[in-house]
């Protein structure tokens, strides 16, 4: 991954109505996170992935939930691969090892359960 960014919550997003796909921007050569829900109980982060960006391989201690809103990834979990496109999902269990990968630039919802 050569690029994290995060963009900035400038506008709260509580009550009102906003497309998904739009509150994360593509940028050249980064992947671009954009935390919408941050509770104890869990998360809920859109990234944007220019082509070819990636997230390494890492486990973390609680089950998420991804679903694809643009474009085509690679996401790997303990070793199997999946090619997911727009409008899929998967579901990331809790301490498995996965790794995420732009086979062209996409955008992902992911949820994350902290309990």
């Amino acid at each position: 991954m050569k690029n994290v960014k995060k963009q900035k919550n400038i506008d709260k997003l509580e009550s009102q109505a906003c497309k998904l796909i739009d509150l994360a921007e593509y940028q050249k050569d980064s992947v671009v996170s954009r935390i919408i829900l941050n509770k104890e109980s869990g998360t809920i982060t859109l990234f944007a992935f220019d082509e070819d960006q990636c997230l390494s391989e890492h486990t973390v201690p609680f089950d998420a939930f991804v679903q694809i809103l643009d474009g085509e990834a690679e996401i790997t979990i303990s070793g199997k691969t999946l090619l997911m496109e727009k409008g899929e999902m998967v579901i990331m269990p809790a301490n498995k090892p996965h790794a995420v990968k732009a086979v062209k630039r996409f955008k992902m919802m992911l949820i994350m359960i902290k309990s």
